[in-house]
């Protein structure tokens, strides 16, 4: 069967070319590489594995080979090739160390005798004889010989499918260490490379001894070929390759044998960490095992060549694990000898939420007392601030649009109004924590009560606004909440100082480490998958950047709005000074906030009136780009570009004009187009206000006022983490009630169910307890 799929056409292979478009089932970016880096260094930060060039993927036995042990996994094997060949096709120079010749020889050996000796038997004995057959077992060599061809035939197969050839190079230990047998197996692979064929390398296991104990990995120069762990490694030093990615059947490395209590994937490896490491039993198959894994990992790494140990089994993962290490996600165990000056991310979150439980058990007081310090501290410090937003705001000059930059930016006017808020922040959060809001008398001497906690550990992931580091912050403080910062790098010098200062507040109570400040490389999306150490994530920025957050964080719940298209209404009854006044603020006092007007609906009876024209040379004098809907230009003999999309947030001075032709009307384009955001009515009829209010379906609605006090700290709640458009318990602007949970306080007697029962001697009360106001618990 495989034998036609062994026959290659070289010349299908040489009319490949490098820039060969990616296997459209999966859509990956194209690699830019630089010129080649010198070898003997190896990356020091998985972000620079995008620029891997040559990269040697690793295949265990327990990922090529089924559960059974007996025959391959061709599913997962089709997709590790679909991945190898879209890196091939990006340019990359890919080579694959693969296992799996004894298990498809076994499943081949096995075939081949049940059907001899069924054949035999039914001969001699006859078929009642046939259920006592047994199958001998079957010698490892025997197995590798019978089943290299088929192995190879299957890689072929598979390869041909993406234009792709395949060599394959079989290798014993003697192969490296005789020098000119090395130098030949050095010629033929480049030789493959600069064709763009993928090289095959396996042990040739027909042949190869038994391995030696202890006798593998000596030193940078010798290198015992006794599994493929160990000649993944040699060869990928051998070649210069800039990367290893060993596929196993597990995460990568534990601290502890995986499965254990307490064991924890470890992110990054350094040389030095090895003492620390407990190795459990090795694979279902192979003669390797997690310890042969980390001393090849270490040879190699020693010897210029950046590892991953990372699952190659995992249904959820199998399909894109390859391609996301070399993007630089945060997928298995990266090796690295620089090791960073700071705590990773998982031991901030770690110190977050040890430091946030001290911070929760504080009296009320205690912190609110941490909240005025820090409001002093941003008026005190407000040199080292600005000066700190100064070198920000200069290195994104030209760099980022104006709206981020207006974002960005910093100034006396703005700390002030901080701590403003956060003094009105510290008075409220004394009703926060341990507040009871329901009490009830489920039976005699059986009290229930319901109070407010924390909800744990907060991720915030804001772009470009330092001003939200404060805010965020004195809100976490005041919930009790452990807090974890994640800041755009255009703020860096800004987030750091007010960092700084949120850590010196904290330090009065000697809670400082509560609130964390994410200043590594980690990318939004690995942090989302932080499901076991985080509890929810609220993203501040670009609807994008809210998207990118929703789709990245499954297994975490995100709170925030993912657009701010806000609608202001004009109605019919309108006055025209408040109709003018009301559209300016909204669209022009702060046009890059998330509740600036975006789009202006006019009812009919108000074009070419003098209210019509008043608004329209008002945009014009303050400089706003008009776009108009479909039906507004139907009005017009000439009118402005008409609008792309009724669904825009334009971030800047320009709005979209729309003709209604009733307030009924109105409401159905917001709830069509709108992000149930913000959105207002200017009217002075009263009865179709109330109608307005009641049936638009969004976190703010408001009657002949500006979106833009769309505003936690102009709703009284000192500040805010973000507005929210869910329909969960946090709508609107969220302050400190929506970053507290509750739960349930149970105090009895000894009571059990079971006293409650038909033949029980107790009955349900289930009275409500006054609740004293500003009662505690």
């Amino acid at each position: 069967m495989f034998a036609r799929f062994a026959l290659c056409s070289l010349h299908k292979c040489r009319i490949r070319r490098l820039n060969a478009p990616p296997v459209s089932t999966r859509a990956f970016s194209q690699a830019k590489f630089s010129l080649p880096r010198p070898h003997g260094k190896s990356f020091a930060h998985r972000s620079e594995l995008k620029q891997a060039k040559r990269i040697v993927v690793k295949l265990g036995s327990a990922v090529v080979t089924r559960g059974d042990e007996c025959g391959l996994a061709l599913g997962r094997l089709a997709s590790i090739v679909e991945q190898v060949a879209v890196l091939q096709n990006q340019g990359r120079e890919m080579m694959i160390v693969t296992s799996g010749a004894v298990a498809f020889g076994k499943q081949r050996l096995r075939h081949e005798i049940l059907l001899s000796q069924s054949v035999r038997q039914a001969l001699h004995s006859g078929q009642n004889q046939l259920k006592d057959m047994s199958v001998p077992v079957l010698e490892a060599r025997a197995c590798a010989a019978a089943g290299q061809s088929g192995l190879m035939a299957l890689y072929e197969a598979m390869f041909t499918q993406y234009s792709i050839c395949t060599a394959q190079i079989l290798v014993t230990n003697l192969d490296f260490h005789d020098e000119q047998k090395r130098r030949n197996l050095n010629s033929t692979l480049h030789e493959l490379l600069r064709m763009n064929i993928v090289p095959i390398i396996n042990t040739n296991d027909a042949v190869v001894p038994p391995p030696v104990p202890n006798s593998d990995l000596q030193g940078v120069n010798v290198i015992s070929i006794k599994d493929n762990d160990s000649l993944a490694a040699r060869l990928a030093v051998e070649m210069k390759a800039d990367l290893l990615i060993a596929l196993s059947d597990v995460q990568g490395l534990y601290d502890s044998p995986p499965g254990t209590d307490d064991a924890k994937l470890i992110d990054i490896f350094y040389p030095g960490d090895q003492q620390s490491i407990t190795y459990g039993t090795k694979s279902r198959v192979g003669i390797g095992g997690m310890e042969a894994k980390v001393k090849a990992a270490l040879w190699a790494l020693q010897g210029g060549t950046s590892v991953i140990i990372a699952n190659g089994t995992d249904p959820k993962v199998t399909g894109h694990v390859i391609t996301d290490i070399v993007e630089g996600k945060k997928v298995g165990t990266f090796f690295s000898e620089v090791k960073p000056a700071g705590p990773t991310v998982e031991q901030q979150t770690e110190m977050a939420r040890h430091a946030g439980r001290a911070l929760s058990s504080l009296l009320p007081e205690q912190r609110g007392e941490i909240i005025c310090c820090l409001a002093e501290l941003l008026t005190e410090k407000k040199e080292e601030i600005l000066n700190a937003n100064r070198k920000d705001m200069e290195l994104a000059t030209g760099r980022l649009s104006q709206p981020l930059i207006n974002r960005l930016s910093l100034s006396t006017a703005k700390l002030n109004s901080l701590a403003i808020g956060l003094r009105q922040l510290a008075v409220s959060s004394r009703n926060s924590v341990g507040r009871v809001l329901r009490r009830t008398r489920v039976a005699n001497n059986l009290e229930l009560e319901q109070i407010t906690v924390p909800i744990g550990v907060l991720l915030v992931i804001f772009e470009s606004r330092p001003d939200c580091l404060p805010q965020v912050s004195a809100l976490a403080i005041a919930s009790g909440n452990a807090l974890l910062l994640k800041g755009g790098k255009e703020a860096s010098n800004t987030n750091r100082i007010l960092h700084q200062l949120t850590q010196e507040a904290l330090s009065i109570h000697g809670v400082a480490d509560a609130i964390q400040l994410v200043s590594t490389r980690e990318e939004v999306e690995d942090l989302c998958r932080l499901d076991k150490m985080i509890d929810l994530i609220i993203p501040r920025g670009s609807s994008q950047l809210v998207r990118d957050i929703q789709k990245a964080a499954k297994g975490i719940p995100v709170l925030g709005h993912s657009e701010g298209v806000c609608h202001v209404y004009v109605d019919n009854e309108a006055s025209i000074d408040k109709a003018i006044d009301v559209v300016k603020d909204s669209k022009c006092d702060y046009p890059a906030a998330c509740n600036a007007m975006e789009t202006l609906l006019i009812h009919r009876d108000l074009l070419r009136t003098p209210i019509f024209d008043q608004i329209i040379d008002m945009l014009r004098t303050e400089q706003v780009k008009i776009h108009a809907g479909p039906r507004f230009a139907s009005y017009l003999t000439f009118s402005p570009s008409e609008v792309k999309s009724l669904r825009t947030e334009y971030g800047d001075l320009e709005c979209c004009i729309e003709v209604v032709d009733s307030m009924q009307e109105a409401v159905d384009h917001i709830h069509k187009y709108g992000s149930s955001h913000t959105d207002v009515i200017v009217t002075e009829n009263e009865d179709t206000a109330e109608q307005f209010l009641q049936q638009v379906d969004s976190a703010c609605v408001f009657w002949n006022s500006s979106s833009r006090f769309a505003d936690g700290y102009r709703f009284g709640l000192g500040a805010e983490v973000g507005i929210s458009t869910a329909r969960i318990h946090a709508r609107g602007p969220v302050g400190l009630e929506g970053l507290l949970t509750t739960k349930w306080v149970l105090r009895g007697e000894g009571h059990t169910v079971a006293d409650f029962s038909e033949q029980g001697s107790m009955k349900y009360l289930h009275e409500n307890i006054p609740v004293p106001h500003g009662s505690f618990n």
